[in-house]
């Protein structure tokens, strides 16, 4: 049995076809895209949205914690007392929470950014330098020893963080 040549070579371009994927066209951002990308790249705008976000975490982590708190003299306390006592509790410890973590969220991502801006680069040393002024800011009530530490502390878990989440490539 003698085969076509000819028939072959379209056999073999017609399956190369058939696995080459389609060329996709390129999409080019819209104008509301282009303005969108243009307010999340204000500083302001991103650290009070980081702000509000952390703040709703700090939120839910205080009720999760704020339930987890057992009164001292639960034997003495009857189930209202004890409701009572629960609620109080994990408002407190919500709203302390939520503060932090706003606080946190806020400076963090403002930092970031004005250094991100500064130094025109998006790389490890924005978080490092984030990570030590937020540490040193919500350590500063402590005074200078402390401020070190928390500088220290902030910036070393920001930059675990980082490489966990590895952002930068």
């Amino acid at each position: 049995m003698t085969s076509n040549p000819d028939s072959d070579s379209q056999n073999a371009s017609s399956s190369q076809d058939a696995s080459k994927p389609p060329i996709q066209t390129i999409h080019l951002p819209t104008m509301e895209e282009i303005q969108g990308q243009d307010i999340w790249n204000n500083c302001a705008v991103r650290s009070v949205v980081s702000g509000v976000m952390g703040g709703g975490l700090g939120l839910a982590m205080g009720l999760f914690l704020g339930a987890l708190d057992n009164p001292l003299m639960q034997d003495q306390m009857t189930g209202r007392q004890q409701l009572i006592y629960q609620a109080k509790q994990m408002g407190q410890r919500s709203w302390s929470s939520c503060k932090a973590f706003a606080v946190m969220g806020f400076v963090f991502s403002a930092a970031e950014c004005v250094v991100e801006k500064a130094r025109a680069k998006h790389d490890i040393t924005n978080t490092v330098v984030a990570g030590c002024v937020t540490g040193g800011a919500i350590s500063a009530r402590g005074g200078p020893k402390a401020t070190c530490v928390g500088c220290a502390g902030f910036a070393a878990f920001s930059v675990v963080i980082e490489k966990f989440l590895e952002r930068h490539t």
